[in-house]
């Protein structure tokens, strides 16, 4: 493949432990035959549940522990690396130890043993550390292509700085025509050019540009700039947007009849209604604690744009303390006074945000979308970035793309990234981003990394 995206490293990195969790499994059951000796048994019958909760439990372990986020990094320290092998593979064994502990299975289950667990965890620490040292290394991938950026001096600088804004493994590298034209001639490795549009409309450009086209496709490859974040960022940077049509009409749910908007709406009533019932009772906790904290409101309202811009009233679980009524509207910053302990502890697990699950029923927002933000600050986000509005194309979400890219927003800086991970959203919406997104707002929620 020409681009490497983090979720197919991460595949292929599941495929792989999996392949080493069913060999080591082979080992543990041949050894008796193979050594003479004896770990487990010589078989599985009556343990084929315990072998399933084993294979699964591993790989969300390391989800959550981040064993495969570590793919995604610009460098992979060993250290760190390690650290979080040896965190995944030891909760493996203490959850397994827990469950026989709870379920207590007759003697015969011996896939539960202490010592096939610990022999079955440190052989798959040591696949899972090759293999992902394997997959940065691109000793499992196709050759990963030079990322080369042809464009006008005055857009360099522009191209450049947006790309930086996320770290990124391939660095992007300038280049004008005279070099492009030598690189073309001795290509040491696969080329991806993204090529700037005010160059492509430059007549005494056109001929390298059709050398370009002409080359093999699968060394020399020419994109926009645009392209080349929507590949390999996820995110459509407003600056670099520029007279590029994007109208409501190229989005995937604008169809009369969308299918996927279709079971976007459903999944949101039945989702919503499920988890409001389910997070009843940590609502009342938190609701106690919060009144019992300063006496003061449980629940906080406020005014946010939703579709179209229109206002509505999201309902928060109170994370500060009570503001007078006519207080200015704020940027949350790290270590905010205004943050209450216990709404500090609400605003990591996001538990503050649970009732606004009444919003969604209402139909004022969506599970999934843009997050909603308040009207005070939009005027002067609107007159700062362009292509701000069109963000109010969606109902806004409970999480979001942005969410779960880009930092917390405190400044215009800020809002312009996450608004570069929206307008991917719109574009590339589909039931499958939203089961990401899902996925990886759910780890934020398990390791309490909100804001």
């Amino acid at each position: 493949m020409w681009r490497h995206d983090p979720r197919t490293l991460i595949l292929r990195a599941l495929l792989l432990d999996a392949a080493g969790q069913l060999l080591i499994l082979g080992l543990i059951l041949w050894m008796p035959s193979l050594l003479g000796w004896t770990i487990g048994g010589s078989n599985l019958e009556g343990q084929w549940g315990w072998l399933l909760f084993s294979l699964l439990l591993y790989p969300l372990l390391g989800w959550l522990f981040g064993s495969y986020t570590v793919l995604r990094w610009r460098r992979l320290t060993l250290p760190v690396l390690l650290q979080r092998l040896v965190i995944t593979a030891a909760v493996s064994v203490l959850v397994v130890a827990v469950a026989r502990w709870l379920i207590n299975p007759a003697d015969a289950v011996w896939l539960v043993y202490r010592r096939v667990q610990l022999v079955w965890m440190v052989a798959l620490t040591g696949w899972a550390l090759l293999v992902r040292l394997a997959l940065r290394r691109g000793l499992l991938l196709h050759d990963t292509p030079r990322l080369l950026l042809l464009a006008q001096p005055n857009d360099i600088h522009t191209v450049l700085t947006a790309w930086r804004r996320v770290p990124h493994r391939q660095r992007l590298s300038p280049v004008d025509a005279l070099r492009l034209q030598r690189r073309l001639d001795q290509p040491e490795q696969p080329l991806l050019v993204a090529v700037s549009s005010e160059l492509r409309r430059d007549p005494s450009q056109r001929s390298l540009l059709e050398s370009l086209e002409m080359r093999d496709p699968r060394v020399v490859r020419s994109v926009s700039v645009l392209s080349l974040f929507e590949q390999l960022q996820e995110r459509l940077p407003p600056v670099l947007m520029g007279d590029v049509p994007f109208t409501y009409d190229d989005l995937p749910w604008a169809a009369t009849f969308s299918v996927q908007a279709q079971l976007k709406r459903m999944a949101d009533l039945l989702v919503a209604a499920v988890l409001l019932l389910l997070t009843a009772p940590f609502i009342a906790v938190a609701a106690l604690l919060i009144w019992l904290q300063d006496r003061g409101p449980i629940f906080y309202s406020q005014q946010r744009s939703g579709w179209l811009g229109r206002p509505f009233t999201v309902l928060k679980l109170r994370t500060m303390s009570v503001q007078p009524a006519d207080a200015p509207a704020e940027w949350t910053q790290v270590g905010d006074q205004r943050i209450t302990a216990i709404g500090a502890v609400l605003r990591r697990v996001r538990l503050d945000e649970l009732p606004q699950l009444l919003n969604v029923l209402n139909g004022e927002m969506s599970l999934i979308g843009p997050r909603p933000e308040r009207p005070e600050l939009e005027h002067q986000l609107e007159r700062s970035i362009p292509h701000y509005r069109k963000r109010h194309w969606m109902r806004p979400g409970l999480s979001g793309w942005a969410q779960v890219c880009a930092p917390y927003a405190s400044s215009i800086e800020d809002s312009d990234l996450k608004l570069s991970y929206d307008l991917y959203y719109l574009r590339h919406f589909s039931t499958w981003l939203d089961l990401v997104i899902l996925f990886r707002t759910i780890k934020t929620v398990l390791k309490a990394g909100g804001r």
